[in-house]
């Protein structure tokens, strides 16, 4: 197996465009003190075309640290029924979304996938099969994430996936890999609504299939709310004024600030209980979660003291953009509460 340390990135490689802090993130995670050098020009190829000061991620770093990643042992590999599944039939079979700014989102123009999502799928694609494009991508949504790993359409599901006790009756989970809160995200030119308690009978859009409806039922029940199939449906509702506000995980809020900074702003501080993101599994896949867990410990182990292969990743797609000098410190793989 190639050492860890061929896939962590050099100094240079964690500069780029700063567009903010850490802090305004709202990363529950954060506390980790492995520092980034400061912000800098470097190259930089533009995945979203309609915003000029959207945040870029650096394609050829980001392609480059998927190509230096680990790659699992033979015995490790027929160690895992799971894995050996996938290995033989070549190719990891991913659900996934292709939206999101800061962890999953499609280049059109390369048709490649880069972000803190779509880094792990390809790590771990490449820590199976020997190639990090050895993988088969659907495109899934909050309501349909349980359903294709059920019906073996997907090995595996990366999508911000929240991880609840429903969800755990019907799938199982690796990680958590990531933490979130909710926050409330406006229009730029909204007055009306600085935090929860402005919420009270405004009309606010929440995805289906997501944790914020419960959680806007438990926090603001006095806020109508309106259910969206996809964050690009509940944007647009945001944008024609036909709801006030639009509630769900902060790291999505961010992303879409990030990518429309002259549409949206984030308003109020995060809210609700933490949320851990899992990978999702099927429970018919037996090893599954041992060895995915297994995979998430050996990107988060520091190697020669550089960044881990998480916190490295963690700065490509979020960090770098973002203007952070500090990594948040990854939350314990195993612990969902």
């Amino acid at each position: 197996m190639k050492s860890l340390s061929d896939a962590v990135l050099s100094r240079r490689q964690v500069l780029a465009l700063g567009l903010g802090s850490t802090a305004a993130l709202g990363l529950t995670a954060c506390g980790g003190n492995n520092a980034a050098p400061a912000p800098a020009a470097d190259s930089q190829q533009a995945e979203v075309k309609d915003e000029q000061e959207a945040p870029i991620i650096d394609a050829a770093e980001f392609d480059k640290f998927l190509a230096d990643g680990p790659v699992a042992a033979d015995d490790v590999i027929a160690a895992s029924a799971w894995a050996t599944k996938i290995k033989e039939a070549g190719k990891l079979r991913v659900g996934g979304v292709e939206t999101s700014t800061f962890f999953s989102l499609l280049n059109v123009e390369d048709g490649h996938y880069r972000g803190f999502d779509a880094g792990l799928f390809q790590l771990l694609a490449r820590y199976i099969t020997g190639d990090e494009k050895n993988f088969a991508f659907t495109k899934v949504t909050s309501d349909t994430r349980e359903s294709v790993l059920q019906n073996d359409t997907v090995d595996a599901v990366f999508a911000t996936y929240s991880v609840t006790s429903e969800r755990q009756e019907k799938i199982d989970f690796a990680g958590p890999y990531y933490t979130s809160q909710q926050s409330i995200l406006v229009t730029k030119d909204n007055a009306d609504i600085s935090g929860l308690a402005d919420l009270d009978g405004k009309n606010v859009a929440v995805q289906s299939g997501s944790t914020g409806p419960k959680i806007m039922e438990e926090l603001a029940p006095k806020a109508v709310l309106q259910q969206f199939t996809t964050d690009e449906e509940a944007r647009l509702a945001l944008e024609q004024k036909r709801v006030d506000a639009y509630v769900i995980d902060n790291t999505m809020q961010m992303g879409a600030v990030a990518r429309n900074p002259n549409k949206y702003k984030i308003v109020g501080e995060p809210f609700g209980p933490i949320d851990p993101y899992g990978i999702g599994l099927s429970k018919d896949s037996k090893g599954a979660v041992e060895f995915v867990n297994d995979f998430l410990t050996l990107l988060e182990k520091p190697a020669d003291g550089k960044f881990s292969a998480w916190e490295a990743l963690w700065f490509l797609s979020i960090g770098n953009r973002i203007g952070a000098t500090e990594a948040p410190k990854p939350p314990a793989i195993g612990v969902f509460e």
